[in-house]
């Protein structure tokens, strides 16, 4: 999951109707969001372990990407279980925190495997690096596109049961990496038709996947650790605020203030 955008759960995305009793609709989207989180986990630590062996730097790449994939996933976790804990008078305003504190870690790791496989891809286009091992690293590559098409698969079929857009779109993001790992086994099959040099290309092309998503990841954290709020929510509560009888002329420094005030949690 690349964009926590500032949800505390992953079932955050359900219509207003369906909210008066959505335990068990919560429970399914948490379980979705692991079960998928443990399918990709499998999936890049299978080539991860090809990729140490056939020296794919395109397959070292697609993995690492994977994985980052699954930090994404835990940091809604870290983020959905601290926000469950009462506020104390050291945290009057609870631990909502967390998940942001968290998601600077993620940040910080997804950019470290986008720089290792980009050196590593660079570095083996220069040095005229050779892949050991090619029909396993297809095959691992070929399991990469199975697994992110599979966990996209259930995460629809979830997302479509229980309404929620986030999940859905969360699917839709899993079938798009997919093309990480379809880069991967390209490479592999130039590799094996002759090509040396596609490996390391195709290892670049991965490497522009985990900038992307290190790009998602980082620019949602820095919205939500500077109070970002999406101008439509602002527009919206003014129009609610001026149809009131007897309100004053709502103005957006209030609303700042009212939203600093819960915590940089944003309008309820």
């Amino acid at each position: 999951m690349h964009v926590i955008n500032g949800l505390r759960d992953p079932a955050a995305g359900f219509p207003l109707a369906n909210r008066f009793d959505d335990r068990a609709e919560r429970r399914r989207a948490n379980r979705a969001v692991a079960l998928s989180a443990a399918g990709l986990a499998l999936t890049g630590l299978i080539e991860l372990a090809i990729a140490m062996v056939s020296g794919s730097v395109a397959l070292l790449g697609d993995a690492l990407h994977n994985l980052s994939d699954v930090s994404t996933s835990l940091v809604v976790f870290v983020g959905f279980r601290s926000s469950r804990k009462a506020a104390s008078q050291r945290y009057p305003y609870g631990l909502e925190r967390a998940e942001d504190l968290a998601g600077i870690g993620v940040a910080l790791v997804i950019w470290a495997s986008a720089a290792v496989a980009g050196v590593e891809s660079v570095d083996k286009l220069l040095r005229h690096g050779t892949t050991q091992h090619v029909g396993w690293g297809i095959a691992a590559a070929a399991v990469g596109i199975a697994g992110n098409q599979l966990v996209a698969r259930y995460k629809l079929v979830v997302g479509r049961r229980i309404q929620s857009s986030t999940m859905i779109a969360d699917a839709k993001h899993s079938w798009l990496d997919a093309l990480s790992s379809a880069g991967a086994l390209l490479g592999l099959c130039g590799v094996a038709a002759g090509w040396g040099w596609a490996d390391g290309v195709a290892g670049i092309v991965v490497t522009g996947f985990i900038c992307h998503v290190g790009w998602e990841v980082t620019s949602d954290i820095g919205h939500r650790l500077l109070d970002g709020v999406d101008p439509a929510v602002i527009a919206t509560a003014e129009a609610v605020a001026a149809a009131t009888p007897g309100s004053a002329t709502p103005r957006s420094r209030p609303l700042d203030r009212a939203h600093a005030a819960c915590g940089g949690g944003g309008l309820a």
